[in-house]
């Protein structure tokens, strides 16, 4: 089981398939496997080695319960240690929702690593996460994740469940802007959104402030539907990266 060491993080990963390396970052509560999961594995493995990590507090990394220990900055820098223990030098980028915000850090910190970036679910502005905070309690928890889930994607429901609730609390912190990035990505980037997602307007915003977006939504789709319905998200990003990239 491989993982990256970051200034004593352990971060896991796993590379899937062959060709220009994909990261890709799962949203808050997931982990590297929801990939598989959902499709998106088999869909893009035969034209990209996938690098499918576990932010940390998820998944199979560490998972402190100090808030400090979730910094942005750092977060990024799991990202950037896993390419470098796969010897990576620069790749494309997707992630959703905490994946994306991720994301926007990496064009900050490290640009030069990343031929594109594709964020779903996603924006850079700041963003009260006390409602989210909420939800995360011993007493709702499971409830939550049974309306979710509702006998759908069972292997995700347990890994949801498995979380260390502590953990969440700790990263589950306030988000403050980093939307001065924004003018400085002149890579290719691809934003997305459900049409009853309550970040779309804010997603639309950002593409507006981009110098190079793509930018659709998913009719019918909130923020996790978004992310479940690939059959209508991977055709969007395979045409993407087939005009970007190495």
């Amino acid at each position: 089981m491989p993982f990256a060491d970051n200034q004593g993080a352990r971060i896991h990963y796993q590379a899937v398939g062959s060709g220009p390396a994909l990261v890709l970052h799962h949203g808050t509560l997931g982990s590297g496997a929801d990939w598989a999961d959902l499709g998106y594995v088999d869909a893009l493995k035969a034209d990209h080695q996938l690098i499918l990590l576990d932010s940390r507090g998820h998944g199979e990394s560490d998972k402190p319960h100090d808030p400090a220990a979730y910094d942005l900055g750092l977060r990024a820098s799991d990202v950037l240690a896993v390419l470098d223990d796969l010897s990576i030098r620069k790749s494309d980028y997707f992630g959703y929702s905490l994946g994306g915000w991720i994301g926007f850090e990496l064009a900050k910190l490290a640009p030069n690593r990343f031929y594109s970036f594709i964020f779903g679910g996603a924006h850079p502005y700041a963003e009260n996460m006390q409602a989210f905070r909420n939800l995360i309690n011993p007493a709702e928890f499971a409830t939550v994740m049974d309306q979710f889930f509702g006998g759908r994607l069972a292997a995700m429901r347990s890994r949801f469940l498995a979380n260390d609730l502590d953990a969440l609390q700790a990263l589950t912190q306030d988000r403050e802007s980093n939307a001065d990035v924004l003018p400085s990505m002149t890579m290719p980037c691809l934003l997305f959104a459900g049409e009853l997602d309550p970040r779309l307007a804010k997603v639309k915003e950002c593409a507006s402030s981009l110098p190079s977006p793509t930018f659709f939504t998913l009719p019918e789709c909130d923020h996790i539907t978004a992310l479940v319905r690939s059959d209508l998200v991977i055709p969007h990003i395979k045409d993407f990266l087939s005009k970007v990239g190495p």
